[in-house]
């Protein structure tokens, strides 16, 4: 790899770190951010909440924007908003305003993320280079999830505003290096653009996607009325048939929607929503489960939690050997299964666990996260039109968030429904743990088709 073309991947993979880094320490700090700023505990839940409605529902567009805007523009004018807007947060003295900030920063990484991978998928020629760049892209942003709750749990004790005003420091130094390096797309072809921007379109798949997220976030909420959240998932499906319909009406379509007939494409997407949801439900419990059961302090949360972090070492080394001999789909497939391994291991968990009977699960998460992420990342970009790249990172993106919010949203209902019938903490944790072990065991199924199908072929 030449050294710009590394130099650019460096850049491009610095986002992504800052992105996961972000989301990491923001978790660590909750508590203090309540303390400070007397939240209640359902609008503190928002915190997260504005984040995740921002990037998944503008996430689609994001990607397709960068199509038809150019990805570079598209690019750097996100990161200044990113950049904006998490010192907004770090500045902010009331809750409506840290939400308000939080929002913003989640639609600024809905269109930075796409637009920066399919940079990268335009970049690479598809083969060997392009794995090895989407493999190392993607252990970059594990290792900001991972390295995130040790980072963030340093700066909350000196104070919660740093976890808002390091990211600003490192997009501002991003922003500096991206600028000289990223190359100058090539004007939008016709093919890509159509000649005009389909507005109908645009309102009406980013209605669906605040809808269905919301939704979704709705469902792990305590006391969300079940009428209201049926009402407002309903009227995301009814928003995504509206969406369909324009679409197939359309000369100049935001989502072509034949992209969608590509079976390797739908299984990526499938398989990168299953495995987030694993992914992040097992973190959501186990970070619960030491903080709150055992009494454990975020940084030594975090440092627990650090061995997940061995998928930023394996995903560029281990990883693309893996997949140049055996495949994409039978990696995957192998990363679901150690996924299904690790958590079933925690199932059990007890009282008095101590870190050596806990160490097996973090470190085979980390090694079946190095497994599945990069190589999901290649399915879904593979074969794939330059002209629809942003939209193919569009759709993996916006599959990881949904995944990341139905998981998180199905093991809080389950833990509260178990407490709900009298369990205890520990009880209702196993009873959470066992959503993680399902979730990556469907995803194993949807991996096993794929690697059926490159069998027979």
């Amino acid at each position: 790899m030449g050294g710009r073309s590394a130099a650019v991947l460096a850049v491009l993979c610095g986002a992504i770190f800052l992105e996961g880094i972000d989301v990491a320490m923001l978790n660590v700090a909750l508590p203090s951010i309540r303390a400070d700023l007397g939240m209640s505990t359902g609008a503190l839940s928002w915190v997260l909440s504005a984040y995740v409605l921002g990037y998944g529902g503008f996430m689609l567009l994001g990607g397709r924007a960068a199509d038809l805007l150019g990805r570079r523009r598209t690019f750097l004018f996100w990161l200044t908003v990113f950049v904006l807007f998490s010192g907004l947060g770090g500045l902010a003295d009331a809750g409506w305003v840290l939400i308000l900030a939080r929002f913003a920063t989640g639609l600024s990484a809905a269109f930075m993320t796409p637009a920066g991978l399919s940079i990268i998928t335009t970049a690479f020629a598809e083969g060997p280079r392009r794995n090895r760049a989407l493999l190392v892209y993607a252990g970059t942003a594990a290792a900001g999830f991972s390295l995130g709750l040790v980072v963030g749990g340093l700066l909350t004790a000196v104070s919660w505003r740093w976890v808002f005003f390091a990211p600003v420091l490192l997009a501002a130094g991003l922003l500096a290096a991206a600028v000289p390096l990223i190359p100058r797309d090539a004007a939008p072809s016709a093919k890509a653009s159509g000649g005009r921007f389909d507005l109908a379109g645009a309102a009406a798949v980013t209605g669906a996607m605040l809808l269905l997220v919301y939704g979704v976030v709705r469902i792990g909420e305590p006391g969300a009325g079940a009428g209201l959240t049926a009402a407002v998932l309903a009227g995301g499906l009814v928003l995504l048939a509206v969406f369909t319909v324009v679409e197939r009406r359309s000369p100049a379509p935001l989502v072509r929607l034949g992209i969608l007939r590509s079976g390797p494409l739908l299984r990526a997407n499938l398989g990168a929503l299953l495995f987030a949801g694993s992914f992040f439900g097992f973190q959501f419990v186990a970070t619960l489960y030491l903080q709150d059961l055992r009494g454990w302090s975020p940084l030594q949360t975090g440092l627990a939690l650090l061995a997940i972090g061995a998928d930023s070492v394996l995903a560029p080394t281990l990883t693309p050997k893996l997949v140049e001999r055996y495949g994409n789909a039978r990696v995957i497939m192998g990363g679901f299964l150690l996924a299904v391994l690790s958590y079933g291991l925690f199932l059990p968990v007890g009282a008095d666990w101590t870190y050596p009977m806990m160490f097996p699960t973090m470190l085979l998460t980390g090694l079946a996260f190095a497994l599945a992420y990069g190589p999901l990342t290649i399915a879904a970009t593979e074969g794939i039109a330059e002209e629809e790249q942003g939209l193919a990172g569009g759709l993996l993106n916006t599959s990881f968030q949904f995944g990341a919010a139905l998981g998180l949203s199905v093991v809080t209902t389950v833990n509260l429904a178990a407490l709900g019938a009298g369990a205890t903490a520990l009880e209702g944790f196993r009873a959470a743990l066992v959503v993680p072990v399902v979730s990556a065991g469907l995803g194993a199924v949807v991996a096993a088709t794929g690697a059926g199908r490159r069998r027979r072929a």
